[in-house]
């Protein structure tokens, strides 16, 4: 089969021929039809997390945003059936035995595996994935408009849940590009005002036409003044990996306000304890999501009130897509087809 292969960190991937994967007993056989393409592969290929270098399998295939059909079942498999769709995201399995499972938090889960980097992904024309958690697309989504739900969908729906946005709650989206398109729509799906800040005029006139009630370019000084002028925002969600981001997020905030800090730039964050302290804010982590984030993601998929804003490309292109997204010039999210 045909695979983009990550032989070196740094180095562009590999279009090689590699073995078909036969799945084990608790496992199913995806013939991928989409898979998107995350800024999360672009720190694994890069190799410039080092949490993330550290568990990188050697020639790894990347991709963890994958929706495809089911050709083969393990011989223990119950439920999922030859031709079923299904996707794959990030957390490839769970032990569901820990603290953190049996508190709902499976994908703060101790033994995690992580689709595309512990484990092969998919930029590849097949790929293993547990049964468990090879989760069912809903009919009504395509595998193009689906393959970003699996990551950058859930990852802002799970984010924007912890911090608690309530309806009517003025909310900051800071980066509006794979994920921040989304989670445009998802506060706006939560029935909150979205406020959307990025440097890119493109970009931000996606996020107009995705229903944000204001657009502000931060290369503009007075744009954050009139995000504390409007009141400053109850929640601000960073989904760039820039720093400066972070910088811009936690200045919009109001008094009492949460930052949800979901981008991951490749430097340590510093922020102002004193301007922590004397706003009383709040700053939290969010990590991808459960199934049942991913499930409920899906269904405001299927309901049409959050639709991915897709470009497709072979997998064969996919170095032009990774430098492409090294530049910032991608609007909404890549997907990679198979023949």
């Amino acid at each position: 089969m045909k695979a983009a292969v990550l032989r070196e960190f740094g180095r562009p991937l590999r279009i090689e021929e590699v073995p078909k994967p036969l799945p084990e007993p608790d496992e199913v056989l995806v013939k991928v039809e989409a898979c998107g393409v995350c800024h999360s592969d672009l720190h694994v290929i890069d190799g410039d997390q080092a949490g993330f270098k550290a568990m990188t399998k050697q020639a790894l295939i990347p991709g963890h945003e994958v929706v495809g059909r089911v050709v083969q079942t393990g011989s223990s498999v119950r439920g999922l059936h030859v031709g079923d769709r299904v996707g794959v995201a990030w957390m490839h399995a769970s032990c569901g035995a820990c603290d953190q499972c049996r508190e709902g938090r499976e994908n703060l889960c101790r033994r995690f595996v992580i689709t595309g980097v512990m484990v092969d992904g998919g930029y590849a024309q097949f790929m293993r994935a547990k049964a468990s958690h090879a989760i069912p697309v809903p009919d009504a989504l395509g595998p193009i408009e689906a393959a970003p739900l699996f990551c950058a969908g859930v990852t802002v729906y799970r984010a924007l849940r912890n911090a608690g946005v309530k309806s009517e709650q003025r909310v900051a989206v800071v980066g509006i590009g794979g994920l921040g398109h989304l989670a445009v729509q998802v506060a706006r799906a939560l029935g909150a005002e979205v406020l959307a800040l990025d440097v890119a005029e493109d970009k931000l006139e996606l996020a107009r036409e995705l229903g944000a009630s204001t657009v502000l370019n931060v290369a503009d000084p007075q744009a954050v003044k009139a995000v504390r002028q409007s009141g400053g925002a109850h929640v601000a969600i960073m989904t760039s990996a820039a720093n400066a981001a972070f910088d811009t997020a936690l200045k919009c905030l109001r008094p009492a306000g949460t930052l949800s800090v979901v981008g991951v730039p490749p430097d340590a964050l510093a922020f102002s304890a004193l301007a922590l302290v004397t706003g009383e804010f709040r700053v939290t982590g969010s990590a991808v999501g459960t199934r049942d984030d991913l499930r409920a993601t899906l269904a405001l998929g299927a309901a049409g009130k959050v639709r991915s804003h897709t470009e497709t490309a072979p997998v064969d292109r996919v170095n032009e897509v990774l430098e492409r997204m090294r530049r910032g010039a991608i609007t909404g999210r890549v997907v990679l087809t198979f023949e």
